[in-house]
């Protein structure tokens, strides 16, 4: 490049001429081209000479403040920018969920508003029973109602618990019956006799008895119904002529204990079952635990 320039400079001393200036500006380009080419990087690849590139490909001048750095090697390609994680979100990922910090929570559903009895069903105590209507909760597939031959030989609308297969059955008074699986009272809670459907209670509240607060001092005094109340969907409660057994057939919220000998002395049922139980049977209804 300098012995263009050289050749230029002399040209134009000696004749003055525009042909000089021109061999001159020439020089000066070319020179330019040669050295700049080695500060200029195609979009893929690394610094390659001006020379003999492919049609259409385009350059692009460094930054200021990389010319000082060494020219990378042929063939270079720049690693891929890394991916700025999003700013912390201030909502913290429990303790051992796996859940990225820099992803906001799946939204928080809020608590649907439980639906409300226009007006109970008649035979409803009022007293017992909970306006709040959760029915739309209840998965009803979870079940173990069938009709079956019925193997008590009772009256039609008689409930007969036979705790040893933990089974209930209605008698429909043709031969058949509704058999359902129950869960029964654990070992010394055991009973058996005859009584009568002398309540029945949608929704109902539970009041733990005075002997389950000595054994359960944890218990709360009173729970409203609900889902996570333990007698469930529907309660009939077992009377012995005007006396209140304290014993039920009623709903759970333990639905893996059906099947079992887990509770107080109280049947339990899934809630799909108790609620079609209670829509089947009549207060004052005979019960028969064998």
């Amino acid at each position: 490049m300098l012995s263009y320039i050289l050749a230029g400079v002399s040209a134009m001393l000696r004749k003055r001429s525009i042909a000089a200036a021109l061999v001159f500006c020439g020089a000066v380009f070319a020179g330019a081209g040669e050295a700049g080419a080695q500060y200029y990087y195609p979009e893929y690849g690394g610094p390659r000479s001006a020379y003999g590139q492919p049609p259409g490909q385009r350059f692009v001048p460094l930054d200021d403040d990389d010319d000082d750095l060494p020219a990378p090697r042929r063939g270079y390609r720049a690693p891929p920018a890394a991916r700025q994680p999003a700013p912390l979100n201030r909502y913290a990922a429990p303790r051992g969920r796996e859940q990225d910090l820099y992803e906001d929570p799946a939204p928080r559903s809020r608590p649907r508003p439980a639906a409300r009895f226009a007006t109970l069903p008649p035979d409803a105590d009022p007293n017992y029973s909970s306006r709040e209507n959760f029915d739309a909760e209840v998965d009803a597939s979870q079940t173990t109602r069938r009709i079956t031959a019925d193997p008590t030989g009772q009256a039609a609308g008689t409930l007969t618990i036979n705790t040893r297969v933990r089974k209930l059955y209605l008698s429909l008074g043709d031969g058949r019956a509704v058999e359902y699986g129950i869960g029964v009272g654990r070992q010394g809670f055991e009973w058996k006799g005859a009584a009568q459907i002398g309540r029945k209670a949608v929704w109902p509240g539970w009041t733990p008895p005075p002997e389950m607060i000595q054994r359960r001092p944890d218990l709360p005094k009173h729970m409203e119904g609900g889902m996570e109340n333990p007698l469930g969907a529907r309660a009939l409660y077992l009377f012995k002529g005007s006396k209140d057994t304290l014993f039920r057939i009623h709903g759970t919220n333990e639905p893996e204990t059906i099947g079992r000998a887990v509770s107080s002395g109280c049947i339990r049922m899934h809630n799909a079952d108790v609620i079609d139980l209670y829509q089947r049977v009549q207060k004052g209804a005979g019960v028969v635990v064998i």
